[in-house]
This record gives C-alpha cells, structure tokens and sequence, in this order.
C-alpha cells in the first residue's frame, strides 16, 4: 500500500513522525506492506517556492491509496494561506465529502464530565465537509470603510446532504448501532436546513431498523456535556461539524488523543489528528504523539488491516493506562518516547 505523507508545521512534523514509526512496525510485525512518499507541502515549501499544492498535486495525491497529513499552520504565514489551500484543497479537490471523527473515551480517568466511564463515551460525528459556510463563497463591500457589508454564503446541495445522511446511515447499519441523529438549526436557517430535515427523513425512511431523530445543534451540545451515552451516530454540516466534533475531543480526553479521517469510500483517504501546529511547542519534544497514531489506525482501518488498526490503538490504550503519556495526559514523557513505548508495544502484541 502506498502512503502520501504530509508532515505539514511545527508540532505536526514530530508527531507525524511518530505515527509512520507506528505504521512501520505494525508492518514488521505482520504481512502488511508499506511504502511511504513524504511530500513537502508546509509553510516551508511555500515561503520558498510560493507553492501551496503545485501543479499536478491533486491527481498526484490520487495514486497513492491512502495520504497521513500533519498539522498545517505557521507565524510565518500570518493569513493561514498555506494551510487552508493545502487542507481544504484536498477536501474540495478529492471531493472527500466525509469527515469522520470518533469520540471514544480511552480511559476513565481522562474524561472532565464527573463520574462518566468508557462505556459513557462512545460515539461518532459524521462532518459533510464539503459544503456550507466553508466553501468561501461572498465577498466583502466597501472594506474597512464605517458602511463595510461582508456575505457568507451557506451553501447546501440535495446530493452533498443526501450522501453524508446516508453514509452515517450505512455505517450504523454496518457496526451494529441503533440510532442516528442528524444535528441542524433549522430553526433559524429556514432554507439551508429545510433541505437537511427533509433529506434526513427520506433517507432515514430507508433504514427502519435504525431509530432516526434530531436535535438543534445548540441543545445537542448541552445533550453532549449532560449525558454523552445516549449518542451513537451523530450527522451534522460543516461549520456545526467541526465545532461539535472538538467538543467531542475533549469529552474523550483532549485534542491530543482525537483522530479524524476525510473520506469518499472507493477513493483516496486524508487521515489527520486535529490539534493544530502549535509553533511554540515545536521542537521542544512535548508534543501529544497519539492523535497521529490513532489516525494512522483509522487509515488502516479504512485499507481494510483492521488487526494491524487494532494493534496501534491497543498500544495506545496500554500507554495511557500505565501513564505512559505526554504531559497533557498526565504523564512525564516526551514525543520521541511516548512513540517508543507505543512501539514496544505493538512489538509485544504481535
């Protein structure tokens, strides 16, 4: 299998670094076969060369089967240019419409909401990433002047709403869960979100077996904080997405320990923990290694190794739970070391 790595900025670069080391040794110990391509797209590669993707970049990317990416983002580059061509250039480009993030807690002690235990939190957000606010629609009319008006456009389609729906669907129907629930503000976003309450309910009326309801997105957070065992699926647009899914982060220990995949099923996946560079703590060996490894595993898991997916994340879970762990975890080791002890690991279980 060939894999697309995108070290990306700061912390990104070591903690990537952690997670082929991962993938290398799942594939020692296994009959898995990896070959790695460390492309050089970053903050780096742009100051040089004035190049976010190059030309060619996108159906380059298509050849390989699967791209691990890095945190994107440098004080060098104070508008984030870089990083937005490069991250939602691929989303966009390869069309990887599904954003899917795991919010699983690993460990009791991790979790902030009082007396919640691993069985408490163990659900998935299903992101459409495609579409909405994000796709840079509107403009800005008389700039900084005291009329200024700035636009921007939501932007929702029959098909991008179906198939998110619907892949949140077959997924529950795949793993054996019982509900799904779709998360919008139809209430205030009367046209955009109509489509997304009438959508959902068609698609939902082909999975009878599977119990379909809504929430607006601001009582489904409060829902999250209050009481996160009653969540199995959970499918919401881009913008109500992605703030979701990091308060799903927390819930399950820190943005240290979440994973996230950018799928289209048949098609070339971005795998990426969702911290971000912290430039200040690059270099510095203090970086949460195990976002990176843990979606390296969903990269597995979604080239169909799912051993090799479950041998990376069972290394993990041992880590944290002899405290084996970066600082933020409550643990005294570095980067570096909290990926040697994930390997020891891997080497012990296989």
């Amino acid at each position: 299998m060939r894999i697309a790595v995108i070290p990306g900025d700061g912390i990104g670069i070591e903690v990537t670094l952690e997670a082929v080391a991962a993938l290398r040794e799942a594939a020692a110990r296994t009959a898995m076969r990896l070959q790695f391509t460390e492309l050089p797209y970053g903050a780096d590669h742009f100051l040089k060369t004035g190049e976010t993707l190059p030309p060619g970049a996108l159906e380059r990317l298509q050849e390989f089967d699967a791209i691990l990416l890095g945190a994107l983002g440098d004080p060098r580059v104070p508008d984030g240019r870089h990083a937005a061509d490069i991250l939602l250039g691929i989303r966009f480009g390869l069309d990887l419409y599904v954003n899917y993030r795991p919010v699983r807690l690993l460990d009791d002690r991790l979790c902030p909401l009082k007396g919640r235990t691993e069985r408490d939190v163990d659900f998935v957000i299903f992101r459409e990433n495609t579409e909405g606010l994000y796709v840079g629609m509107g403009g800005i009319f008389k700039k900084g002047t005291p009329d200024e008006v700035a636009v921007q456009e939501d932007v929702n389609t029959r098909k991008g709403v179906e198939r998110i729906c619907r892949h949140a669907f077959e997924f529950a129907a795949q793993r054996g869960r019982r509900r799904v629930l779709m998360a919008d503000k139809s209430n205030a976003l009367t046209f955009g979100h109509d489509l997304w309450q009438r959508t959902f309910r068609e698609v939902a009326g082909g999975y009878p077996a599977i119990e379909a309801s809504h929430m607006y997105v601001d009582a489904l957070a409060m829902q999250m904080v209050k009481d996160p065992s009653q969540f199995e699926v959970i499918v919401t647009c881009n913008m109500f997405g992605d703030i979701l899914t990091d308060l799903g982060a927390q819930i399950q220990g820190g943005m240290g320990l979440a994973a996230s995949a950018n799928l289209h099923p048949g098609r070339t996946g971005l795998f990426e923990p969702v911290h971000g560079s912290a430039p200040k703590y690059a270099g510095k060996d203090v970086a949460n290694p195990m976002g990176a490894i843990l979606s390296a595993a969903l990269l597995l898991e979604n080239l169909g190794r799912p051993e090799e997916a479950r041998l990376l994340e069972d290394a993990v879970v041992d880590c944290i739970r002899e405290g084996r762990t970066t600082r933020d975890l409550g643990g005294a080791l570095g980067t570096r070391e909290v990926g040697a002890e994930v390997r020891r690991r891997i080497a012990a279980r296989s």
